[in-house]
């Protein structure tokens, strides 16, 4: 059974999914952008069977979470600080962290700056040093072949600069209509798209996304990653809190490299790491480029996988994710399985 909690501080509330025992070791699912706790609903019920306290909040700016005021509030910095309130308030003092997309940066931060937090972490779809050091750390890892600089110059990231200069008219082209927004987002991944540009690439030449339409287009929902009744609950979400909060988390780069830099140890990681890459994540391309270089660097107990999937990875294949997950942590992580009776 999954149950709905919150935990509230003076600075921040959080709203968060728990499954499985309360005295199972924790795992923290983090989700990104712009998704909800629901977004992990294949691997709650999952870990919960496996003896693990499996939590899942809604992040800063999303569902039922604070959503802050200012772009500032969504630096990685005070994400980062909501997470250590979350499991501070829990009487949790290690856990496994596990991240996707945005939720990646905060759970590779908490890695790098408190590891005496984490027993473990992973990462679907973002490698660790890349996003959290800021966009501009990654533009020397852009592959130049399918990305050339003269026409992308911030190559697949292209659409992050777009928010950087026109940030009022990507949240309004997104709020114009969350449901379809939705629906147009979470699609799965095809093969048919390695080699060639990302979407993401064009949203800045477009003047934004969807061909720089005023809103996005009704297409049929794509149930190999959504149900109706999933899409329907993002859609409220979204609806009710708007998209402030969930593209703001883009517009903090320097405070984010700045805060990156602060890591302990230099940034190296000694603790198990798993990194999923999804196959046809042609935004987070992490099989066929250089994006992951710094990670296999950095991390010094790296575990990586490859799943032919999209970016959605976690909700267009959940087997595949909880085995691979399930099965790092009975060999690499011994000592967060649960010890059942």
């Amino acid at each position: 059974m999954i149950t709905e909690h919150v935990v509230a501080t003076p600075r921040h509330s959080s709203f968060y999914l728990a499954a499985g025992p309360k005295d199972g070791p924790p795992i923290v699912f983090v989700h990104g952008w712009p998704e909800l706790s629901l977004s992990w609903r294949h691997q709650l019920p999952c870990f919960a069977g496996l003896g693990f306290r499996a939590l899942a909040p809604d992040m800063r700016g999303y569902g039922r979470s604070t959503v802050h005021p200012q772009h500032a509030d969504y630096a990685q910095e005070q994400i980062v600080r909501d997470m250590l309130d979350l499991v501070d308030a829990l009487g949790i003092e290690r856990a496994v962290w596990v991240g996707h997309d945005w939720g990646s940066p905060v759970v590779w931060n908490l890695a790098s700056h408190h590891p005496d937090r984490c027993l473990a972490v992973a990462s679907l779809c973002v490698p660790y040093h890349s996003l959290e050091y800021g966009l501009d750390a990654v533009l020397p890892l852009v592959d130049r072949t399918i990305y050339p600089e003269d026409q992308f110059p911030a190559g697949q990231w292209e659409y992050m600069r777009f928010y950087e200069a026109n940030f009022d008219t990507a949240r309004r082209v997104f709020d114009a209509d969350p449901y379809n927004t939705a629906k147009a987002l979470f699609r799965k991944g095809s093969p048919a798209g390695r080699g060639k540009p990302s979407r993401t690439a064009m949203v800045r030449r477009d003047s934004g996304w969807f061909g720089g339409a005023a809103a996005a287009p009704d297409v049929p929902r794509d149930g190999d990653v959504l149900s109706e009744q999933d899409l329907c609950a993002y859609a409220a979400a979204l609806q009710r809190n708007g998209f402030f909060g969930p593209d703001s988390w883009y517009m903090n780069h320097a405070a984010n490299a700045a805060y990156a830099g602060r890591a302990v140890n230099g940034g190296y990681l000694d603790m198990p790491v798993l990194f999923l890459a999804a196959r046809y994540d042609y935004t987070c391309e992490s099989v066929d480029s250089r994006l992951g270089e710094p990670m296999r660097q950095y991390c010094r107990n790296l575990t990586s996988h490859v799943i032919d999937c999209g970016h959605w990875m976690a909700q267009e294949k959940p087997a595949g994710v909880n085995a691979a997950l399930a099965q790092w942590l009975a060999t690499k992580v011994p000592g967060a399985w649960p010890r059942l009776a």
